[in-house]
């Protein structure tokens, strides 16, 4: 793709406007550039970011092209934009990230397939139609296994664990409304995740490796940098990834770490992810810049960690038990995104610790957050 450098005054359109988009925006703002969002919720939290907001459904193609041709280049903060809608921008704007990659990552059959191609490592899987595929799986890799939708899954929505094969006879699983995949469910050391960003010129960064923790398939913690140092093994994955799929902006890959210290590449995000958002406060530069400055080709600096950080995601139900005390942890640095739906299991917002004693910081959050089970 050909590189357009656009300096401070130019536009940059955002496909999105929920906390990602908020982010994003903000990042382009700070640096002198103009913010147009598109979003179909008249309160999402980019709709006052910015200089133009476009309340439309994403399927609105002409309010779509409103939003490109006041716009001098595009980006999103979802993966889920329709294929032929994507195309069509693609083939008339300028969009750096392009639609192929996202088209192939919108789908977990189509992004493991890619990942397996590329030679990264990736957990069994098949592609399944029936509760027999599944016992055919099962037969051959034993319980238990996850059975996941193909596509629009997100945070542990469309997945269902199978413990044992008599879970079959009673679960119910919608084949006639999705596609779905199944994969061997393997015993975890721990998760991490790899934020990486890519110009248009091609131009790499990485930021730290990070370690989290999950509840109810919900990000929960993040700890930078890991505690156990896979940094190695997860940038020499990443690279063949690179080498199969174009990337350009930020985007994070999740690793499965088995047992054994075996890296599984469990999914891509092609964009800011929310286990980067310890980067506004920890690195040199946020995830957000370096997107902002990955899709506009201009230089990037190497990441570097200015101190250790500990980031706790804010769903509602923790909105609705932390109110009165967000703010009287000075060493909380808090934000809220601004939803004005308040959901149990929502994210609203999130708090980075920067710390000197991770294990000390662990503990203090412990007792304010949710108790760890780990």
């Amino acid at each position: 793709m050909t590189s357009v450098k656009l300096g401070p005054g130019a536009t940059v359109g955002i496909i999105g406007g929920g906390q990602l988009g908020k982010m994003m925006a903000q990042s382009a703002l700070r640096m002198g550039y103009k913010v147009a969002v598109l979003d179909p919720s008249a309160d999402a939290p980019a709709s006052a970011t910015g200089h133009t907001f476009i309340h439309a459904d994403f399927s609105d193609m002409d309010a779509l092209k409103s939003l490109c041709e006041m716009s001098d280049v595009i980006t999103y903060e979802f993966e889920n934009i329709n294929a032929e809608i994507l195309h069509t921008l693609v083939g008339d704007y300028y969009v750096p990230q392009g639609a192929e990659t996202v088209l192939t990552l919108q789908n977990r059959e189509t992004e493991k397939q890619a990942v397996k191609n590329s030679g990264a490592a990736i957990v069994p899987y098949e592609k399944v139609e029936s509760l027999d595929a599944i016992r055919a799986f099962i037969e051959e890799y034993s319980t238990p296994v996850i059975v996941k939708t193909a596509t629009g899954g997100y945070d542990g929505k469309g997945q269902y664990l199978i413990e044992s094969e008599s879970e079959l006879d009673s679960v119910e699983i919608p084949f006639e409304k999705s596609d779905f995949v199944v994969e061997k469910y393997i015993e975890l050391e721990r998760e991490v995740s790899l934020t990486v960003a890519r110009s248009v010129g091609g131009q790499v960064v990485y930021f730290p490796l990070q370690e989290n923790l999950h509840k109810d398939q919900i990000l929960y913690r993040t700890i930078v940098p890991s505690r156990v140092d896979y940094t190695a093994q997860a940038q020499k994955e990443t690279e063949k990834i690179m080498e199969a799929l174009h990337f350009v902006g930020a985007f994070t890959v999740e690793f499965f770490v088995a047992k054994d210290g075996s890296l599984y590449v469990n999914e891509i995000a092609p964009r800011p992810h929310n286990s980067g958002h310890y980067s506004i406060e920890a690195c040199n530069i946020s995830q957000f810049d370096a997107h902002i400055l990955s899709i506009l080709d201009h230089e990037m600096p190497e990441v570097y960690l200015h101190q250790n950080a500990v980031m706790m995601n804010l769903l509602g139900a923790d909105l609705d038990r932390l109110d009165e005390e967000l703010f009287t942890h000075a060493d909380w640095n808090v934000h809220i995104y601004g939803k004005t739906d308040r959901k149990p299991a929502r994210k609203m917002g999130h708090v980075t610790v920067l710390t000197d004693d991770l294990e000390h910081t662990l503990s203090a959050l412990g007792r304010d957050f949710v108790k760890e089970t780990e």
